[in-house]
């Protein structure tokens, strides 16, 4: 039975996946280990381990000799002294020490008992042959950390590394041909500062998977079958890679502050009362909308945003301005400005000063050069923006930055040192401009171009074993995820607040109003006490949601949740996870564990749940492995922010998304109004979008809903549970989408609550919450890979606080510490690979948080790793590379590479079409939207 109800809740993934690529492959890292020196450990490792055991037979050897001497009654003084001396040579034998004159010592017992004398003497040679080979360590040492040093400065020159470096830390990359010059010796403390930057920025280009410039690149990929499939799961990537830059739309933001602040070209911009406003008693409502800057000179910044609804008291001044926008619909704002001064019989200076209140406050806007979701050439559309002004200032300014246009174009094709040339000319171009406009202190962001970094489109995966491999056990994991989601909660408490207002059945054609009351009467406390919440008290017991109204959809989360931490209890406690010989292993989550968990969830869980998952194939040949990395629900997630890289595909999404669409729905997008990050960036992937008050919207007019033409009512025909979001217009059920990479928390607070009734969910699976650590062993507690079948949903993990580490420590050679990290390995079963979270209050900033590859055969790797260790009571969690180097499926012709696969699947979709052998682009996307619809599309990226 509950293989059927899978199989009814699993479809097919999308043909079509991105494949991340990190940009160099896994052997670029080869060349910065010791692998001579890591022989040598082992080799002494494994020597004093057999002259332990030897020694400790030798010991009871000597033990019975001692108590053979000097304990009568007429022993001399010579006897008791021989007795002293056999006392202390058994303690440093047993602990596997040389004894000081190991002469006397091999004369003193061999006088007394032959074969005690010539054990003594095969462990004694055996014990200076380990002091000999322990004398040689320090040499291999220094000479291979000398040509780990050297490959380091020759990699520091891979085209992918310093492209990326450039963008990603420019302090850096402008310190990186010095250190290379400055060659051969041991670095200083800042040479050695730069070394362990270098390395990091080096791992992050071989070992991981996010997309950054040409750090990580992404292919274009898809399943396939018949002959085009070869059964496995190999994927070719591209030897050349096309780099996509885009200006920041910080610094937009930044140019078009400098337009409004000046009187002259102010006077030339439209204007607009806020969208969606209305009357309401003696008073004007509206929603608000504040921006907080962000710091320009971080590397990452960008203006937040957020919004409540507002209310003005309604003056005769004000009611006659909106009688006069409601007559005059496009206004420019000097326009407005004369008319105010004439209707008030004000001077200039009273009606601009009355005008910038309205502005400050929002009544008033200048939308005209904002950057939209869809503008995926963020500096063109700019230029368009003032093009269409139709003021030769403007259209001057836009001439102007036709040399940003062509210094942005040309960043993505050019190498390490024209770009740098690029990025140091569009910055004095932006300068130049911002000064032209009369700023006084130009502010132009230290990131000035994002780029993401195209790796083909040729890729291609079997269908079959991919399906054979993932279909069950994946759906099976996938009925759990709403246990985990962030946002359920939230989306069941929104429909209590709904019934508790409108009842069983009820409807709701004011949205703004039901936003504003449920953030103002209960959502905001209601945030408040969760923020507050953690998920286990001190005694690891599971903390209830906060359900002040008692709704039995937060109660089934509670249970599915607590059945999940009772059951891994269970497995923890039974031995579960434990190898042969007490080796660290896995637990493997049986279908019936994940079939009670989804039946307690069935209550709460969303039938409607398009879901992406990042996730990694660690292809072994006898038993393949998928890592869970992140889920997400939503649709078309894993392409949204790469459409500007493939051409074609926003329109394939576009029709893809009209497969799967529920019967009598539409989907339209939740933007969040104008863009602050170049993040939500992407092309248009729904045929709808909602367009909120304080927003304009970026599709024709047909294709916009705006909020007032929105209610919700309450499904409840016996079959159904939920809250159903529709468009009197259409006539329809409209599904919000949210396409950005921003996290929603982010958005203001309309788009936000929209985003309650969308499948737009954020399920970080922590299979181990609430289970109590083992007893650690030397200091280090230990987990067991977790995994349903082929899908791991937890890697194997090692932690310990920093002081149980054998860290460099005064007085301990270099080799000594080498050979200390690898005792330790040994003795807690850690693999040769990791990666590596330091949780430490003592460092700065967010690196530490972050996962680090270590490599325990670089002392490189393992110098680097210690720097972030910033105080004693750091935690430490070692986790598996998993895949590790000998399970990597993408391959280029420079070697095996380290990759992600962003797949999407479609639970709750209706059926998708008999699969045909044909790319994204080769769809046919007139069947599934309006001709005119299309043809709108193309019209606007050819004007582009």
């Amino acid at each position: 039975m509950p293989d059927q109800a899978y199989q009814t809740h699993h479809q097919d993934p999308r043909r079509a996946f991105m494949l991340r690529v990190a940009g160099l492959p896994i052997d670029t890292v080869r060349a910065l280990r010791c692998p001579a020196t890591r022989r040598w450990a082992d080799t002494v490792l494994a020597e004093e381990e057999r002259l332990r055991v030897a020694g400790e037979r030798v010991g009871d050897l000597l033990h019975d000799l001692v108590g053979r001497t000097g304990d009568g009654a007429d022993s001399g003084p010579g006897e008791a002294a021989d007795r002293r001396a056999l006392l202390k040579l058994r303690r440093e034998v047993f602990n596997n020490r040389l004894p000081q004159r190991p002469g006397e010592a091999l004369e003193l017992v061999a006088g007394r008992d032959a074969a005690t004398g010539e054990a003594l003497s095969r462990w004694l040679l055996d014990r200076r042959e380990l002091a000999g080979l322990r004398a040689t360590g320090a040499g291999l040492f220094a000479g291979e950390c000398a040509e780990a040093r050297a490959a380091l400065r020759e990699i520091a020159g891979e085209d992918r590394l310093r492209k990326g470096l450039l963008l990603a830390s420019p302090t850096l990359d402008a310190q990186i041909d010095a250190f290379v010059r400055q060659g051969e010796g041991k670095p200083d403390k800042r040479r050695r500062k730069i070394e362990r930057s270098l390395l990091s920025y080096l791992y992050r280009t071989v070992c991981k998977t996010s997309p950054f410039s040409t750090f990580t690149g992404v292919a274009l990929s898809e399943f396939e079958d018949g002959p085009a499939g070869d059964g496995g799961f190999e994927v070719r990537v591209a030897e050349e890679w096309t780099g996509h830059a885009r200006l920041n739309v910080v610094a937009l933001g930044r140019l078009a502050e400098c337009v409004i602040a000046d009187p002259v070209r102010r006077a030339d911009l439209p204007v607009a009362p806020a969208s969606g406003w209305g009357r309401d008693d003696d008073r004007v409502r509206y929603v608000r909308r504040w921006v907080t800057t962000g710091d320009d000179d971080t590397a990452v910044t960008f203006d937040a945003v957020k919004d409540r609804l507002f209310f003005l008291r309604r003056s005769g001044t004000l009611e006659r301005l909106l009688d006069f926008f409601e007559e005059h619909p496009a206004l420019r704002y000097g326009e407005l400005a004369a008319w105010l001064a004439d209707d008030a019989g004000a001077g200039a200076d009273e009606a601009e000063q009355y005008l910038a209140a309205l502005l400050d406050l929002g009544m008033v806007q200048v939308p005209a050069l904002r950057t939209a979701v869809h503008d995926t050439d963020p500096l063109r559309a700019f230029q368009r923006s003032l093009r269409e002004l139709g003021r030769p200032w403007a259209t001057e300014l836009a001439g102007r930055l036709d040399e940003a246009v062509a210094l942005t174009d040309r960043f993505g094709g050019a190498g390490p040192a024209e770009r740098r040339r690029v990025i140091a000319a569009l910055r004095a171009t932006l300068q130049d401009i911002q000064s032209g406009l009369g700023a006084e202190r130009t502010r132009v962001p230290r990131t000035l171009l994002y780029e993401d970094a195209a790796a083909g489109r040729e890729t291609a995966m079997d269908l079959a074993a991919w399906r054979e491999l993932t279909a069950e056990p994946l759906s099976r994991v996938e009925s759990v995820l709403p246990a985990f989601d962030l946002t359920l909660p939230q989306r069941v408490t929104f429909k209590g607040f709904f019934l508790a207002r409108y009842g069983q059945g009820g409807r709701c054609d004011d949205l703004l109003k039901l936003v504003h009351d449920f953030h103002e009467d209960f959502f905001d406390q209601y945030m408040t006490f969760t923020g507050s919440r953690t998920t286990f008290d001190a005694d690891g017991r599971y903390v209830p949601e906060v359900n002040w109204l008692g709704l039995p959809q937060l109660k089934a989360i509670d249970t599915a949740r607590q059945m999940f931490v009772e059951r891994m209890r269970a497995l923890w406690a039974s031995g579960g996870g434990d190898g042969d010989g007490g080796d660290l292993g896995e637990i493997d989550l049986d279908a019936g564990f994940l079939a009670d968990v989804a039946a307690e969830l069935a209550p709460a869980a969303p039938k409607f749940a398009p879901m992406s998952h990042h996730i990694q194939l660690a292809d072994r040949p006898h038993d393949p492995l998928v890592v869970l990395n992140r889920s997400y629900g939503g649709l078309s997630f894993p392409f949204s922010r790469f459409t500007h890289c493939f051409d074609g595909l926003d329109t394939a999404l576009l029709a893809g998304a009209a497969q799967v669409r529920p019967p009598g729905a539409v989907f339209a997008e939740v933007t969040g109004g104008p863009v602050t990050s170049n993040l939500n960036l992407h092309g248009r992937l729904t045929e709808y979008e909602i367009v909120c008050p304080g927003e304009t919207g970026t599709l024709p007019e047909e294709y916009r809903i705006h909020l007032d033409d929105l209610y919700i009512e309450h499904d409840d025909d016996g079959t159904a549970d939920r809250l159903v979001l529709r468009s009197a217009r259409l006539g329809r059920e409209v599904v919000p989408v949210y396409l950005g990479y921003l996290v929603p928390l982010a958005l203001p607070e309309l788009p936000r609550t929209l985003l309650l009734l969308s499948p737009t969910s954020m399920a970080p699976l922590n299979v181990w919450g609430g289970v109590p650590e083992g007893e650690p062993v030397g200091g280090v507690s230990r987990r067991p890979r977790v995994r349903h079948g082929s899908v791991v949903l937890s890697r194997r993990s090692w932690s310990a606080p920093a002081a149980e580490l054998p860290l460099h420590a005064p007085g301990v050679s270099d080799d000594e510490w080498f050979l200390g990290w690898h005792r330790f390995r040994r003795a807690t079963g850690l693999p040769d690979r990791v990666f590596v979270t330091v949780s430490d209050s003592g460092a700065r900033g967010a690196t530490g948080a972050k996962p680090q590859y270590l490599d325990f055969d670089s002392a490189l790797s393992l110098t680097a790793f210690e720097a972030l260790l910033k105080t004693a009571e750091a935690r430490v969690v070692f986790r598996e590379m998993l895949p590790d180097e000998d399970g990597l499926h993408a391959v280029s012709g420079r070697g095996r590479h380290v990759s992600e696969l962003a797949v999407e699947t479609l639970a709750g979709a209706p059926p998708l079409p008999a699969p045909e052998n044909r790319r994204p682009e080769d769809l046919a996307p007139e069947d599934l939207v309006p001709a005119e619809l299309l043809s709108a599309d193309s019209a606007r990226r050819d004007a582009s």
